[in-house]
C-alpha cells in the first residue's frame, strides 16, 4: 500500500484537515520533536487504496542568514552584506529539528500534499518542505506526479473536501518573491542597523534603545509617524469667527441654522455681517427640498479594513488582531483572514455561511428575514485574485470564544450579514433663509428603513429633528444671532487605523506584514502608544527620520519601497526575472548605504542636541582592569558599562539589575567583577565585563547575555576558569586570593 504525506503550515490546522478527510476515523501519534501530530488514516488516492499521513510545521521551516564570519557585527564591514557576504538557509527553530521530523516522516512516502496557507509565504514553506521531504521520498516512476498542492480559503467540510478533490500545483514563482523579499531584508536591514547602532550606541548613552534598526518598510512607516507630528508642531492656529442664528420652529422648540459662508478670517468683517442681520425680526424661507438618500452597506472584509476597525473600534492593536483572527480560521470560525480582494465571487455561496446563523441569539432575527426576503448581492468590490473575502464559517458565542477572540469575531459576522443586507435609506429635508442679505440652511434627517444599519447600529445614521413643512416665503421668529470666535486646530498624531490606511495606499508592506511593521517601530522604541491607539514618535523616532531626510530622503519616502513591491510582484507573476530585481534594488541601496555612511555627521548633528554623550551617562559602578578608574553603569538600553578614560564600552547581559561583586577582580584581565540578577527569586552570576566581551578561550563564544564558563546556579567558576586560576594564581595573588575565588 502506497502513503501519502500531507503538510499544513500549523497542527491545529492538520488536525482539523485529518478530521474532516478521515470522517474521523483516525489514529494520532506525537511526531519526534514533540510538537507536532502525526493524524493517519486510509482511503483512496489518484483511483487506489493508500495510507495517508497527515502532519503539520509550525510556519517557516527554514530562515535566511549570513555565513559565519558575517554574522559577527565586529568582523565585517557592514558593507560587504550587500553583496560579498555568502547567505545560507537555516532551521527556522532549531529546537523543533523541523528537517530532520519532516524527513523521518516523509522516508519511505509515495506522493506529498502541500495544506499550507494559501499566500506567498504558504507557498514558499511549500518548497521549504518539499526541500527536506523529496530526497527521501520513493523514487516515482517515469513521468508519475508526485507532488500536489491544495487550495483552500476556509477549514470547513466543503471547503477542504472540494480542495482534495481539485489539487494541483506549488508556484514557484510566488515562493521565489518571497526569497527575493527576504534577501532584500536581511542584506539592507543588517547593513544599516549595524552600522547605526554601533556608530550612534558608542557615542550616546541614553539613547534607550537596544537596536537603532533600519527596515525598506519598517522606515517608511515611521515616517508617517513622524511626518505628522512635524505638521503638528509647526502648526499655527488661527481665529476665526462665525455667525450662527437661532429661528423659533414653534412654540416648543427652535431650530440652529448654519452659516452658508462657513467661516471668516477677519473679525471686522464678521461684525459687519453680525450688524446686518442682527436687527432682523424674521427669517424668509427661500427653498425647501426632501430628498431620499441612501447609505451604502459596507464592501466585503479584506485583511486591512479588519485591522483598521480591531484598531479604532475594538482597541485591539493589528499584530494581536492578525494573531487573533488566524486562531478563528485555524479553529474554523471564519475564512482565510489574510486576503486583498473585497469582492465575492458570483460562484460563492453567500446563503451558507448565512444560515450557519440562523440560531444566533444576537442576530437570529435578522439572518432569517434575510433568508426569507431573500439577500441583497453584496457590493462589487476589488478582486485581487486571492481569496474570498473573510467570512464567518460557523456560529459561535461570547461563553465558546471569550475576550478578543468574540469581539473581533462578532464584527466579522456582523460585517458579513451587512454586505448581504439592504442600504440604509433616509429622508433628508433641508431648509434656506435668508436673514437680510445673509443665507443660512437648516438639514434633518428622518429614517426610512434602516437596511445594513440594524446589525452595525454604530453606522446608522444620527438621529436629528424632523423639520417643519413650509414653502418658499414662509417666514419664523429670529430668537438669535450671535457671532462665535474660534481657532483651527492640528491634527491629532497618527491612529493605528490611519497608518494602516497610508501604508497600504502607498504600497509599504503586504496584508500579511503590515502589522508587523507597526509592532516593530513600537518595540525599537521609535513610537509610543496613547491612548486612541495613537502613535506618538519619541524623541530617538523623530531625530532617526529628520537625520534620513537631510542626508537622503528616499531611506524614509514610501516611494523607493512601493516601486521594490511591485517588482517583487511582477516576480510572482512570473513576469521579471528573480535574479535582476534582486541585483539591480541591492547595487541601488548598496550606493545609497556609502552615501549614508559618508553622511552621517549630518544625522549626528541632531543626535547630540537629543542625546547625553556616553561620558556623560550612567553612574560609577565598578572598575576597569585597564586604568583602574571607575567604569559608569548605563542603565538604559542596552545596558552597558563604559570607560570615559579608556574609551571602551562593555555590553551586559538585559533584562536584570548590576551590582558590583564582592569588589573581586578577574585574575585575567583586573576587570572588577559585576553580578547579574533576573529577579529576586531568578538566577543570577558573576561575570567579567572584559571577559564577556573579549572571550579568553578558543571555545568560548562572545556572549553579552551571560558568560559560558559561569554557571548561572552558582557563583563558582566554570572549569575554563578552574584551570586558569590554578595556572595563574602566583601572579594573581594580590588581586584574587585562591581561598576567596572558591568561596
Amino acid at each position: 500500500m502506497k502513503t501519502v504525506l500531507m503538510v499544513a503550515e500549523k497542527p491545529s490546522l492538520a488536525q482539523s484537515i485529518a478530521r474532516i478527510l478521515s470522517r474521523g476515523s483516525m489514529s494520532s501519534r506525537k511526531g519526534l520533536n514533540g510538537t507536532c501530530s502525526v493524524h493517519e488514516y486510509t482511503g483512496t488516492f489518484t483511483g487506489q487504496l493508500v495510507r495517508f499521513k497527515m502532519t503539520s510545521v509550525c510556519g517557516h521551516v527554514m530562515t535566511l542568514d549570513f555565513l559565519g564570519k558575517y554574522n559577527k557585527w565586529d568582523k565585517v564591514d557592514p558593507a560587504e552584506l550587500f553583496s560579498q557576504a555568502p547567505t545560507e538557509k537555516k532551521e527556522a527553530n532549531p529546537k523543533l529539528n523541523m528537517v530532520k521530523f519532516l524527513q523521518v516522516e516523509g522516508k519511505g512516502c509515495d506522493y506529498i500534499v502541500l495544506w499550507l496557507d494559501c499566500d506567498k509565504e504558504g507557498e514558499n514553506i511549500c518548497f521549504e518542505v518539499l526541500d527536506a521531504v523529496l530526497p527521501v521520498m520513493n523514487q516515482a516512476h517515469s513521468g508519475e506526479k508526485t507532488v500536489f498542492r491544495a487550495r483552500f480559503s476556509s477549514i470547513t467540510d466543503t471547503d477542504i473536501c472540494t480542495a482534495m478533490v481539485r489539487l494541483g500545483e506549488p508556484d514557484h514563482n510566488e515562493a521565489l518573491s518571497v526569497d527575493a523579499r527576504q534577501e532584500l531584508d536581511l542584506r539592507i536591514g543588517c547593513a544599516f542597523t549595524r552600522f547605526q547602532t554601533k556608530y550612534f550606541q558608542g557615542k550616546y548613552g541614553n539613547l534607550d534603545s537596544s537596536l537603532i534598526s533600519f527596515g525598506p518598510c519598517q522606515t517608511p512607516t515611521l515616517g508617517f509617524c513622524v511626518e505628522r507630528h512635524d505638521k503638528i508642531q509647526s502648526f499655527k492656529p488661527e481665529t476665526y469667527w462665525v455667525l450662527q442664528a437661532k429661528v423659533d420652529a414653534d412654540k416648543d422648540r427652535s431650530l440652529l441654522l448654519d452659516w452658508d459662508r462657513v467661516r471668516v478670517f477677519d473679525r471686522e468683517i464678521a461684525q459687519m455681517f453680525l450688524n446686518m442681520t442682527k436687527l432682523e425680526k424674521e427669517a424668509q424661507v427661500e427653498t425647501m427640498s426632501r430628498k431620499e438618500k441612501a447609505k451604502q452597506r459596507p464592501l466585503a472584509l479584506n485583511t486591512v479594513e479588519m485591522l483598521r476597525v480591531a484598531s479604532s473600534s475594538l482597541g485591539m492593536g493589528p499584530q494581536h488582531a492578525m494573531q487573533t483572527a488566524e486562531r478563528l480560521y485555524t479553529q474554523g470560525y471564519i475564512s482565510y483572514p489574510r486576503t486583498e480582494t473585497t469582492h465575492y465571487p458570483e460562484s460563492f455561496d453567500l446563503k451558507g455561511p448565512l444560515r450557519q446563523q440562523a440560531n444566533h441569539p444576537y442576530w437570529a432575527d435578522t439572518v432569517k428575514r434575510l433568508l426569507a426576503e431573500g439577500i441583497n448581492r453584496p457590493r462589487k468590490g476589488h478582486d485581487a485574485g486571492d481569496h474570498p473575502p473573510i467570512t464567518p464559517m460557523k456560529s459561535a458565542t461570547e461563553a465558546e470564544l471569550g475576550g478578543e477572540a468574540w469581539r473581533l469575531y462578532e464584527y466579522i459576522t456582523r460585517h458579513f450579514i451587512a454586505t448581504v443586507s439592504h442600504d440604509c435609506k433616509y429622508l433628508q429635508s433641508t431648509i434656506s433663509f435668508r436673514i437680510g442679505p445673509e443665507r443660512f440652511t437648516c438639514t434633518g434627517k428622518t429614517v426610512i428603513s434602516p437596511g445594513f444599519t440594524e446589525i452595525m447600529p454604530w453606522q446608522s445614521v444620527p438621529l436629528e429633528e424632523s423639520l417643519p413643512t413650509c414653502q418658499r416665503g414662509d417666514t419664523f421668529a429670529v430668537a438669535e444671532v450671535k457671532m462665535l470666535e474660534k481657532q483651527t486646530s492640528p491634527p491629532d498624531y497618527l491612529t493605528e487605523a490611519e497608518l494602516i490606511t497610508l501604508m497600504e495606499k502607498h504600497g509599504i508592506g503586504t496584508d500579511a506584514s503590515i502589522p508587523v511593521h507597526i509592532n516593530n517601530i513600537c518595540q525599537r522604541n521609535y513610537v509610543v502608544v496613547e491612548s486612541g491607539r495613537r502613535l506618538k514618535p519619541t524623541n530617538l523616532g523623530i531625530v532617526l527620520v529628520h537625520g534620513y531626510y537631510k542626508i537622503d530622503a528616499e531611506l524614509v519616502l514610501p516611494t523607493i519601497r512601493s516601486a521594490v513591491e511591485k517588482q517583487l510582484n511582477l516576480i510572482a507573476q512570473g513576469k521579471a526575472d528573480y535574479r535582476q530585481v534582486l541585483g539591480h534594488t541591492l547595487d541601488v541601496f548598496k550606493r545609497k548605504f556609502h552615501y549614508f555612511v559618508d553622511s552621517i555627521a549630518g544625522m549626528d548633528e541632531l543626535m547630540e542636541v537629543s542625546f547625553s554623550p556616553l561620558a556623560a551617562t550612567g553612574k560609577p559602578l565598578s572598575r576597569c582592569g585597564k586604568c583602574h578608574r571607575f567604569m559608569k553603569y548605563i542603565q538604559a538600553k542596552p545596558s552597558r558599562l563604559h570607560c570615559s578614560h579608556c574609551d571602551e564600552t562593555y555590553t551586559l547581559p538585559q533584562n536584570g539589575t548590576i551590582k558590583l561583586y564582592k569588589e573581586l577582580r578577574c585574575p585575567l584581565d583586573d576587570f572588577e567583577l559585576v553580578l547579574w540578577s533576573s529577579g529576586s527569586r531568578g538566577k543570577s552570576y558573576p561575570l567579567c565585563p572584559y571577559c564577556s566581551n573579549h572571550p579568553p578561550f578558543r571555545d568560548m563564544k562572545k556572549a553579552p547575555a551571560r558568560l559560558h564558563c559561569w554557571t548561572s546556579t552558582s557563583t563558582r567558576p566554570g572549569p575554563h576558569c578552574r584551570v586558569t586560576a590554578r595556572s595563574t594564581r602566583a601572579a594573581s595573588s594580590a588581586t584574587l586570593s585562591s581561598r576567596s575565588w572558591w568561596s
